[in-house]
């Protein structure tokens, strides 16, 4: 007969599983516990990344501009900023179109404006000024050198070797190209050549 104070065998067993199985809770517990901690720890030990922006090259990419001051028969004369590229069309628009005597026959709206420039438009029976639209200076510069970008046709047919038929060319070349920027540009012009430009070098200013 066994004694009453021995345990029984029966419900030993389960009370030891039980212990195990609160043991193994308590690990996957801890693992994940352990997880969670790296994972915020990398997280806020990761570098962030800055994404900087060239200003230089944001101002790069900004549209080139042009100055032109429009007087004149306009109706709204004042200086304007036009984009590059931009044609005398563009600049009587921006001052808001002729004015009711305009002499627009006068005007070349095809023409290319350049930076600095003074664009005056007549009025009618108005005689169309001969100054440079960029710098003021009269068509013959001093000692009677002729500027190539303010000439008209006949102080151009002054010029040796340079008729009327030349010195159109040189005008649509002007009106066409923009101001000359060399005299070497006479090169470009239809009709002039080397032994032509060498004999005008002295002759002619930009």
């Amino acid at each position: 007969m066994a004694a009453a104070s021995d345990p029984d065998p029966e419900a030993v067993i389960p009370a030891r599983r039980r212990l195990g199985a609160g043991a193994a809770v308590v690990v996957v517990i801890g693992a994940l516990a352990i997880t969670v901690g790296i994972g915020i720890f990398r997280g806020a030990s990761t570098p962030v990344e800055h994404v900087r922006v060239d200003r230089q090259a944001t101002d790069a990419a900004a549209p080139a501009a042009v100055y032109v001051h429009v007087s004149g028969a306009v109706a709204e004369p004042g200086l304007y900023v036009l984009g590059e590229g931009a044609r005398v069309m563009d600049a009587v628009a921006a001052a808001g179109g002729f004015a009711d005597d305009a002499d627009r026959a006068a005007v070349n709206l095809a023409r290319p404006v350049s930076d600095g420039e003074q664009l005056a438009v007549p009025a009618e029976g108005e005689v169309p000024p001969t100054a440079d639209p960029a710098t003021g200076a009269a068509g013959g510069a001093a000692g009677g050198v002729v500027d190539l970008n303010t000439a008209d046709l006949a102080t151009l047919d002054t010029l040796p070797r340079i008729g009327p038929a030349l010195a159109q060319r040189i005008i649509e070349w002007r009106e066409a190209n923009g101001r000359f920027t060399s005299v070497e540009d006479l090169l470009a012009v239809p009709g002039i050549g080397d032994k032509m430009l060498e004999s005008l070098r002295e002759l002619v200013t930009v």
